[in-house]
């Protein structure tokens, strides 16, 4: 609380009626100075009265307004809805808009970080931080307190992934629930978003491909189906209530498998490994097969070629066969048979 000089004015800055309110004066620092005084007078006295009768929102009211916005305007609102549902609005959903302070976020996110990775907490402090810069925008409040907390440092160059006796093992411990997500990321690649969301009007048996609607950068993909994923999708049970593939038979997707495949993990006897690294293995065991980067990228879903190019070291190795399949094709047409270089004899 108190006085604050912007752009050229000076502003008062006080809290009543459990509200922080801010009013700006003009251009004298001094009568800035006594309607502070004047309003903090009259709260101290019972007798302040906020002419203006500002409406207060809740967050609720402003998340259901942004999901609302997220779809006419094809952002990812299934993942946010997502985030909303299950962690933001059990935590903020009660509370005003004016009352939610940095602390309070700082708190959430310290919460959170025992709970998930880091990048995942990161992704719900910027979807509450987009939430409150379109409630400011929409004239909901004034402040937006997800601005001043940092967010945690990623280490986005982590690349775990399984070898294929490992895939086979969590495969097998898998739940019956859990196998079919299982493969169908391992055969995919599909983040855990676009999988429990996947709907029976996305997939195409005909043509052997998925549909990702929205996908993490907005986009909307094709991922193409393997024999193995097309069988393991065929045989699931289809229920005229429920427009999910994986999904509850109350019509929900689901919406946590992380203690089903932590289970599915420590069975397998895998450690140190996420959802995630599925995604990481599909790539990884492209690339090893000698699968170009660029195509890779496009089946991820990638918006730059700079997020796929952290598996291009993957493909060393086989770029070495590569190169040796090429001698080997032109060794019979090159060599004398004393073994000598027929080239290099004629050179000389």
């Amino acid at each position: 609380m108190g006085v604050l000089r912007k752009n050229g004015s000076w502003y008062i800055d006080y809290r009543a009626d459990g509200r922080r309110l801010r009013e700006k004066i003009g251009p004298s620092k001094t009568l800035a100075e006594k309607v502070l005084a004047k309003r903090m007078a009259a709260i101290a006295e019972g007798k302040f009265l906020d002419q203006r009768k500002v409406k207060r929102y809740l967050f609720r009211e402003a998340a259901e307004k942004f999901l609302e916005y997220s779809l006419a305007n094809k952002r990812s609102s299934r993942r946010d809805e997502s985030m909303l549902r299950l962690y933001l609005l059990p935590t903020f959903g009660a509370k005003h808009l004016d009352e939610i302070s940095p602390w309070d976020v700082e708190r959430y996110k310290a919460d959170r970080k025992g709970q998930l990775s880091l990048a995942s907490v990161n992704r719900e402090l910027a979807c509450m931080k987009t939430i409150f810069n379109k409630a400011i925008q929409w004239r909901m409040t004034k402040e937006n307190p997800v601005r001043s907390v940092k967010l945690f440092k990623e280490n986005n160059r982590r690349l775990r992934f399984l070898m294929a006796d490992e895939m086979r093992s969590v495969i097998e411990n898998c739940r019956p629930h859990l196998r079919p997500i299982v493969i169908t990321a391992l055969n995919t690649g599909m983040r855990i978003s676009e999988i429990l969301n996947l709907r029976w009007d996305e997939v195409d048996f005909d043509r052997a491909q998925i549909l990702v609607r929205t996908s993490k950068n907005g986009e909307s993909r094709h991922v193409e189906m393997n024999g193995l994923l097309v069988e393991t999708l065929r045989q699931l049970e289809r229920r005229p209530q429920n427009p999910y593939v994986f999904g509850s038979r109350e019509g929900n997707p689901y919406n946590d498998i992380r203690k089903s495949f932590k289970s599915a993990l420590a069975a397998a006897g895998i450690t140190d490994f996420r959802f995630h690294d599925l995604r990481h293995t599909f790539a990884s065991h492209l690339v090893m097969n000698g699968v170009d980067v660029m195509t890779v990228k496009e089946l991820l879903g990638h918006k730059t070629i700079q997020m796929t190019l952290r598996y291009s070291h993957l493909s060393q190795g086989h770029k070495k066969k590569a190169v040796e399949t090429l001698g080997r094709i032109l060794d019979g047409h090159f060599l004398d048979t004393k073994g000598q270089n027929a080239v290099g004899a004629v050179a000389g």
